[in-house]
């Protein structure tokens, strides 16, 4: 797949480039293949360093894989992200104080941190529903997250999105260009591409898709945005970033009456310290990034 992108495409030589892995998926032998395929960044599911959560998750890995292939990782890559979940029944505030300071004392650069959620018809759904399992604690995940902020701020990480913190230089650029809305390529079954005013997604199975590139037929779904789809997806992604919404820029492109509209309705969240406004831009608090997808929404237009 490398000798293709760069054989067809031009990668810029200093191109970030990431693998994401699982902890049972790392070997010493993997480690050394990736990084001289060009792989430069590890994106690692580790999740948490508790045997009773992984248990409880169902992962593949255990704790001690996530211990020892974080070591192994962290000894051939400097450039390295890993998931943490907060939240789930099982996790105490000091389990997760543990598991964040674990993390910084692997001297991990870039964490990102995930509420647990319910999806419906999965198994940790059906188990809820039956009381098998305890149901996930809305109060408990607030204050967890509002504890990892604390932590990791203290720690010397810049919070600049919602879900992600990093040190200094090592935000993921892959994913902040979606959160500027910039234009992407994807390559792959269920992969999403975006080009500025149309997003498309791939069929996620893997044999239709071959089957329909070998036939020339469409192999993807696709939506055009409308001016007023634009404008609402850049108010929910501006808000999830440390940079913020800045109407300024939202007049400019969309008009002064919808600007004004939308900061009418940010004050009242500004007045209960949700958002911190500076000048023209608007930004969430630490108590608003509780909240992030309740206040985009409100301002949809």
């Amino acid at each position: 797949m490398m000798h293709k992108i760069n054989s067809d495409f031009q990668v810029d030589q200093d191109a970030e480039i990431t693998l994401e892995a699982n902890p049972d998926d790392i070997t010493e032998e993997k480690l050394i293949k990736w990084k001289q395929s060009g792989i430069n960044r590890l994106s690692i599911g580790v999740q948490s360093f508790f045997e009773v959560e992984l248990k409880w998750m169902n992962r593949a890995h255990n704790a001690e894989q996530a211990i020892n292939n974080l070591q192994l990782a962290r000894n051939h890559f400097a450039n390295i992200t890993i998931d943490l979940i907060y939240g789930s029944p099982l996790l105490t505030d000091e389990m997760w104080k543990q598991n964040v300071e674990r993390a910084i004392a692997f001297g991990i650069p870039h964490l990102s941190c995930y509420a647990l959620t319910v999806e419906e018809k999965t198994s940790l759904h059906k188990m809820i529903a039956l009381q098998k399992t305890p149901d996930v604690d809305n109060d408990k995940q607030a204050r967890q997250f509002l504890l990892l902020m604390q932590w990791l701020r203290e720690a010397g990480y810049e919070h600049y999105e919602v879900s992600n913190f990093a040190k200094t230089g090592f935000r993921s650029r892959h994913n902040s260009s979606y959160w500027r809305g910039e234009k992407y390529l994807g390559l792959g079954p269920s992969a999403h591409s975006y080009n500025g005013k149309e997003r498309q997604w791939n069929v996620a199975n893997n044999q239709k898709y071959i089957s329909a590139i070998a036939d020339g037929a469409t192999f993807f779904e696709k939506e055009v945005l409308s001016d007023r789809d634009q404008l609402n997806e850049h108010i929910m992604i501006s808000l999830r970033t440390i940079e913020g919404l800045n109407l300024s820029g939202v007049e400019k492109k969309w008009g002064k009456e919808k600007a004004a509209l939308i900061e009418k309705q940010l004050e009242p969240y500004v007045h209960q310290n949700e958002v911190h406004k500076n000048g023209s831009i608007y930004s969430l608090t630490d108590q608003g990034f509780l909240k992030a997808d309740g206040i985009a929404a409100s301002l949809f237009i």
